[in-house]
């Protein structure tokens, strides 16, 4: 954690090799994070930048060091859902309001989280943005609306139908990892 006060302070004074430090310390996750949300691997390289341009420029009203990675994260996760809106733009999110069944399968399966993050990440881009704000970053409906520029209650049916999506990929996958599993025996 030492080195990492000395990397932020040099980042605060302007040091170029601070920021290179900070910038290989946690690029790769931070690109993750943009992944989320841009399924283009140009689009979230480009947000990934542009979140760290905004870190370095910011780095100054960051009052609490040990909270450096919080912090980050939501300038990367607004950059990305800027970019995101203006991608968007030319398709707007439309009011989907789906009624889902409610199926009480139980599936305990062995999903790996790379199948599951694989699963999300083919969910269309509104479902996957609503899903990722909301199960993985912890927002509310009403933050989500007013970031997505989208109704509450759109916000609660994305939700809703990636999660039903969701569930009938692991659905599928269970099932056919069981069927190879059965033609194995």
């Amino acid at each position: 954690m030492e080195d990492i006060l000395e990397i932020i302070k040099g980042c605060k004074s302007g040091d170029r090799k601070s920021q290179a430090s900070l910038y290989q310390l946690f690029s790769d996750k931070l690109y993750g994070v943009c992944l989320r949300y841009l399924k283009n691997e140009d689009d979230a390289c480009d947000a990934l930048h542009e979140g760290f341009i905004k870190i370095f420029k910011n780095i100054k009203q960051l009052k609490e060091p040990k909270a450096i990675q919080g912090w980050m994260r939501k300038i990367i996760v607004n950059t990305a859902l800027e970019k995101f809106r203006n991608i968007i733009h030319t398709e707007p999110i439309h009011e989907i309001y789906v009624k889902t069944k409610n199926d009480e399968t139980n599936i305990e399966s062995d999903i790996s989280q790379k199948d599951l993050l694989k699963l999300i990440y083919e969910l269309s881009p509104q479902y996957r943005t609503v899903f990722n704000l909301f199960a993985i970053e912890g927002y509310s409906h009403k933050e989500i609306s007013k970031m997505l520029n989208i109704s509450e209650g759109t916000s609660k049916s994305n939700l809703s139908r990636a999660r039903s999506i969701l569930q009938d990929k692991v659905k599928a996958l269970y099932n056919s990892s069981n069927l190879i599993s059965k033609q194995n025996e």
